[in-house]
This record gives C-alpha cells, sequence and structure tokens, in this order.
C-alpha cells in the first residue's frame, strides 16, 4: 500500500475532506493548523493512503515539533485537547501508523503522541501492539438539541442555576467579541488564574494567532461588574461544535456567577445558531474540581486518552518539585511570568 505525505495548509482537498468526515473536529482544520504555525512555527504533516490526484479519503494529521529542550517529536495534535484519525476503514489505520512509526526511526524524532477521541476495536488493537497510553483525561460534551428549558432544568440547581441568577440579580454587563480590547481584558484574568494554578500563561502571541486564523468563529465572552471583569471565556465554533477552549476569572469575584452566566449566554447563541454540541474540553485527572464542574452541567463523560510510542514512560516532576515551582510563580511578578510563558510553551507543545 502507498503512503503519501501531504501539506494539509497547502492541499486544496484538505478543507472539504475535513468537513464531510464524521470524526473530523476543529483540531483538524486548516484554521487551527494555521495558528500552531502562526504562532509556534510547527510545521503540520498529514499521512494518506490517498494518491495526490485522487479524491483525500483518509489521514492522520500532525506537527512536527523541533525543540533543544524537551526533544524532537511527532504530536497529532499540540495544543488540542484531542485529534482522531480520519479513516475510512480498519485497514488503512494501520498501515498509516506503520509510516509514523517508520518517519520515527528515520528521522531520528523522540516520539510519537496520537490523541484520538475515540478509537474503534480494530484501531485501539494496532495501538496496543506497540504505543502505550501515556496520558488519560476526562472529556465532557454536552447535547445542545433539547430545548433551552429542558437544557436549563437539567443543570445543577446550586452549582449553575442559581449562579445564573445570581448573575442576572447583580446585572452584571456581558461583553463578547475578539477586539484587541476585550483580549487584553481576557489576558488580564488569564495571567491570575494560571499564577492561581501554578503555572505561567499562554502567549498572548498564541490568542492573537488564534484570532487572525478564526476570524468570526472565535469569540472572548467577558462578564463584568461595572469596569471590573469578573470571568472570560474563549470559545470556538466548528461546524455543528461549540468549543470550550479557555477560561479564566477573578476568584475574589466568582460568587457572581459570572462564569456561569458566560456559558449559559454561550450556549444560548449556540442554539440559536444551529449548533448541536459544546465540546467541554479535557480535564486532568487530578482536578476532580473542574471534572465536577462540568459535571454540573450535564455534560456527558468520556475517558480520553493519549497514546505515545516508542512506550517509554513520559517525565513526570516529582511531587516537591512542583510545589516548589508553583510557591515560586506565586511571587513572580506578571512581567516575568509572561516571560517564561513566551519562552516555554513553543518547547511543551
Amino acid at each position: 500500500m502507498n503512503i503519501f505525505e501531504i501539506d494539509p495548509l497547502q492541499d486544496s482537498r484538505w478543507g472539504s475532506f475535513v468537513a464531510a468526515h464524521p470524526q473530523a473536529s476543529l483540531y483538524h482544520s486548516k484554521e487551527w493548523l494555521h495558528a500552531l504555525k502562526l504562532a509556534y512555527d510547527y510545521e503540520p504533516v498529514a499521512v494518506t493512503t490517498s494518491d495526490p490526484q485522487a479524491t483525500l479519503t483518509n489521514a492522520i494529521v500532525f506537527c512536527q515539533i523541533r525543540s533543544h529542550l524537551t526533544g524532537n517529536r511527532l504530536v497529532s495534535l499540540p495544543f488540542s485537547d484531542h485529534c482522531s484519525l480520519l479513516l475510512d476503514h480498519s485497514g488503512d489505520g494501520q498501515a498509516l501508523i506503520g509510516r509514523l512509526t517508520e518517519m520515527l526511526g528515520r528521522k531520528l524524532w523522540k516520539y510519537l503522541e496520537l490523541r484520538p477521541l475515540t478509537s474503534s476495536p480494530d484501531l485501539k488493537a494496532a495501538l496496543q501492539q506497540s504505543f502505550r497510553i501515556s496520558r488519560t483525561y476526562v472529556s465532557h460534551r454536552l447535547d445542545l438539541s433539547r430545548s433551552e428549558n429542558t437544557l436549563f432544568k437539567s443543570f445543577h440547581k446550586n452549582s449553575v442555576q442559581r449562579k445564573i441568577r445570581r448573575a442576572e440579580r447583580e446585572s452584571l454587563i456581558y461583553v463578547d467579541g475578539a477586539s484587541d480590547e476585550i483580549l487584553k481584558q481576557f489576558y488580564k484574568l488569564l495571567i491570575m488564574t494560571r499564577r492561581r494554578h501554578g503555572l505561567p500563561p499562554q502567549p498572548l502571541r498564541w490568542f492573537r494567532a488564534l484570532v487572525a486564523s478564526l476570524g468570526s468563529n472565535l469569540k472572548i465572552r467577558i462578564a463584568l461588574k461595572g469596569n471590573t471583569p469578573v470571568a472570560s471565556i474563549l470559545t470556538i465554533s466548528h461546524s455543528k461544535t461549540l468549543v470550550y477552549k479557555y477560561g479564566c476569572s477573578d476568584v475574589s469575584l466568582n460568587n457572581l456567577g459570572g462564569t456561569q452566566l458566560l456559558f449559559w449566554n454561550a450556549i444560548r447563541e449556540a442554539r440559536q445558531q444551529g449548533i448541536e454540541e459544546l465540546d467541554f474540553g479535557r480535564s486532568d485527572l487530578g482536578n476532580p474540581g473542574l471534572i465536577t464542574f462540568k459535571d454540573h452541567w450535564g455534560a456527558e463523560r468520556s475517558t480520553l486518552q493519549y497514546w505515545r510510542y516508542p512506550p517509554q514512560a513520559a517525565f513526570e516532576p516529582s511531587e516537591i518539585t512542583m510545589r516548589l515551582a508553583r510557591k515560586a510563580i506565586s511571587f513572580t511578578p506578571d512581567s516575568a511570568l509572561v516571560a517564561i510563558g513566551n519562552m516555554l510553551y513553543r518547547h511543551i507543545g
């Protein structure tokens, strides 16, 4: 079987292929791949059994990450919650995975990581032969096809319904868009939130790349009390799905219900646009609070597994190291924290 390597940003077939494939998501789109290249200079590549002159019927897309800090590797896809293998029948999956493992040895890449949202029994059996599970997350998806009233009643009464009503009583102001002013308000809250989690913020250039690449499909939503930003979320629409990608808030004002108001407004707007599903994204197993928050919206849970080849253990910093890092970050000025994020994120995709 012949295997071909293509550039999804240049191949004229890619857009219609992604639009038609039932397993395709935002993360397969040219717009998302363009943002990754624009912000981090990652090179997207796809492997397929489809001849260059024929209709594209299958592909596995990944980015080539070259880093002197973390090693050169193939990831499908960096900074993407999931990225299913776009196949037309099971035999193609085994052949394409075989080509990727060959590429790994030929070009001296450190490892290959795949992030499929779902795997058929045949594909999972193929992965189990040479890959190992490197990470396990919880994924949440909310069905938006029900009526607005039915959806609202399905939300947790105390954690969601009452918070939305509280936000309305507080007369929180809702704004959305992707202007530079809105982006700066979002980023200020993001710095606060990442510091709280003991992490540097993602580079501002990444969010600018998303805005430039995704256009009107990207929306930053902000809740304000007067002129003070309370909470913000960044969502992206793709086909029939609304993707929640980033969220942040001023923890001292969380009792006002700003985050719940933002999600409710996003859900109502999505339904009006004919969107059928809200992808709440992935949650780390070590973050039960986030998992519970998404459960409270009535979203359906599933297990999301990342697969790595060769199957060496992933590096995990010790708990003591993480505690020391979080402590140091809590005292780091915003400007230094932003600088760390600017330097670091390109190497950890």
